[in-house]
């Protein structure tokens, strides 16, 4: 008579996110995408500086919307750092500019701080998790 000996339940990795860490994500990715249009419209027909050249400067902003959807850590991180280049340049142009410029300058700021805020919660709320089940997050 032979008996199996139960195994010990391992702890099942969690595959759904927390509330707070969907609507987290879901306000980086929506305020990304619409810095992004913001920054599009601007540059192509709302007030376009020069030729409209510096419409390139959404293109950044469009690389990590897979990585925001998927919950990728890694993109978290370097979007709120790099996130910091878009408010510089919107408290810039919103002191220095008149008008409509001036406008979509200050839109940008709150956009990017929103950005950034999302982006900060999104990872200390993993971490905090991580750090509770006594494991680190997989692309950490």
């Amino acid at each position: 008579m032979s008996t199996l000996a139960a195994a010990p339940e391992m702890p099942s990795p969690r595959t759904e996110p927390t509330p707070r860490e969907r609507g987290s994500r879901h306000l980086a990715f929506l305020a990304t995408l619409a810095l992004a249009l913001v920054c599009l419209a601007w540059e192509l027909w709302l007030a376009p500086t020069g030729r409209g050249t510096l419409a390139i400067k959404a293109l950044p902003l469009l690389m990590p919307l897979a990585g925001l959807w998927r919950y990728r850590m890694y993109t978290y991180r370097w979007v709120s750092l790099m996130i910091w280049l878009y408010v510089t340049e919107g408290l810039v142009r919103g002191t220095s500019e008149r008008g409509i410029g001036m406008a979509l300058a200050w839109v940008e700021v709150v956009l990017s701080v929103t950005i950034f805020i999302a982006c900060a919660a999104q990872i200390r709320l993993r971490l905090a998790q991580a750090r509770q089940a006594g494991d680190t997050p997989k692309d950490a």
